[in-house]
């Protein structure tokens, strides 16, 4: 399935979004540094999104639907239905499409402008816990490894104290192993 024109100009815009406020915070996303760094006009911009707010929720939504379709898709192709919610939280946080953890940085984004637009990607991670939950698995393990994960990509995320590659990619298998095992 091809893009049309506007579908095309609509995700360049989202993936500036996601640079600028990755690379250099929230605090400098101005529409004037997106439209600029997208290379186009200021009313080309505003007609795809008319406000910051605009371009921060369309940024949430788009990375938060890839993220749950890959979710969705990586446990529906698990042939091992234990545990397959939980693995695929993990492939996906962690091994998935989301490249520089950009739904991390559209959560940061939105946390600090307005926190009302995490409403749908809060019912999104309702429905990955309930799953997650209900997985033919220990649900309090289950639960452990997401918070797990969640908090490996909030140390990376804020540099608050993440571990080395040697350590994390220990702590991933560990993650990983714990899926894995029977109880």
């Amino acid at each position: 399935m091809s893009l049309t024109k506007k579908e095309l100009k609509r995700e360049l815009i989202l993936k500036t979004v996601s640079q600028i406020v990755h690379e250099e915070g929230v605090e400098k996303l101005t529409l004037e540094a997106v439209a600029k760094r997208a290379g186009i006009s200021k009313g080309g911009l505003l007609y795809h999104f008319p406000s910051k707010d605009a371009l921060i929720l369309g940024m949430i939504e788009q990375l938060s639907n890839q993220f749950v379709e890959e979710f969705n898709r990586r446990a529906e192709a698990d042939p091992h239905p234990k545990g397959k919610w939980t693995r695929s939280y993990i492939e996906t946080s962690l091994f998935g499409n989301n490249d520089e953890n950009n739904l991390y940085t559209a959560l940061s984004a939105a946390h600090f402008t307005n926190p009302e637009m995490l409403e749908q990607l809060r019912a999104e991670y309702s429905t990955i816990q309930n799953k997650i939950e209900n997985d033919e698995f220990d649900p309090v393990r289950a639960t452990m490894v997401r918070l797990a994960i969640d908090g490996l990509w909030l140390a990376e995320m804020f540099g608050l104290a993440p571990p080395k590659a040697e350590l994390r990619q220990k702590v991933v298998k560990a993650l990983q192993a714990s899926v894995e095992e029977d109880e």
